[in-house]
């Protein structure tokens, strides 16, 4: 009897594996297709037009930059806020609920709240020129003051995604054996060793899934860089979005999106490599 039903455990996930097929694999063969043909045949024309696109370079740039000051701040911050929320006993819920409002604001509405803040007419310039601070209203978002809308852009996404990271660093913690820390706590091991030998050590598993997912979130980046800044930050996203939509060049954004995905998984296979976690080192 139970040999003749094998296959009930197949039928149960054809249902998802059919969903993944036609929503995922489907549209990702298509695409890779799309980026690497040209009338029907085989071409790299797309990916050289693609290279030698003016804004190219900039976006790569743009791109990286902004993956590397914004995931680590993220994950200092996530790491801080999940230690000191995992310390707290009474109104803990509420402090995690506050702290995880951005999950519920959109991409594009999170720029545009920033948009609102930091435009010649926004609240900061309205503050600073009522309290005396500047003469006149200070653009902060234009092509003249890159470094500014450079930081404005960046600040604007790590209010918008560290609190997934924290999140996850939350879920690690609570993961941790309070023996452990309390043994060594015994043994007169202070906050900062407790905490690199012993928390940091558990919580890899969490700590690599964060990582992986913000990521490619970063390289993702696109709603909040078009509010804030528009053509006068470019990133690979929305290069993508502009060869589409307005030069109507389906095969040169496909080539954007594939190198976007390239550009991911290699971000993955690192993480996977560098923070390989140790099955018998966890609780």
């Amino acid at each position: 009897m139970t040999n003749s039903r094998h296959w009930i455990p197949y039928l149960l996930i054809l249902p998802s594996v059919a969903f993944l097929a036609l929503l995922f694999v489907v549209p990702l063969v298509q695409t890779i297709w799309l980026a690497v043909s040209d009338n029907g045949a085989p071409s790299l024309a797309n990916a050289e037009r693609m290279v030698t696109d003016i804004n190219f370079t900039r976006s790569v740039k743009n791109t990286f930059l902004l993956t590397i000051a914004v995931v680590p701040v993220q994950i200092a911050i996530a790491l801080a806020m999940g230690t000191m929320v995992a310390k707290v006993g009474r109104g803990r819920e509420t402090i995690l609920w506050i702290w995880t409002i951005p999950l519920g604001i959109s991409d594009l509405a999170a720029g545009l709240v920033w948009l609102s803040i930091l435009q010649n007419t926004g609240y900061l310039n309205s503050l600073l020129f009522g309290l005396g601070i500047i003469g006149r209203q200070a653009s902060w978002l234009s092509y003249q003051t890159p470094v500014a809308l450079f930081i404005a852009i960046a600040v604007a996404e790590i209010w918008r995604g560290t609190a997934i990271v924290m999140v996850i660093i939350v879920a690690g913690l609570n993961q941790v054996p309070k023996e452990f820390s309390e043994a060594a706590e015994i043994f007169g091991a202070g906050p900062w060793t407790r905490f690199w030998r012993i928390t940091l050590p558990l919580i890899r598993p969490a700590l690599q899934s964060a990582l992986i997912l913000r990521t490619v979130l970063a390289f993702e980046v696109f709603a909040v860089v078009y509010a804030l800044g528009g053509r006068n930050f470019p990133v690979l996203v929305g290069e993508a979005y502009n060869w589409q939509n307005q030069n109507q060049n389906y095969s040169v954004a496909a080539a954007y999106a594939v190198l976007i995905m390239i550009i991911s998984l290699a971000a993955t296979l690192i993480y996977l490599k560098a923070l390989k976690v140790d099955p018998e080192r966890l609780p």
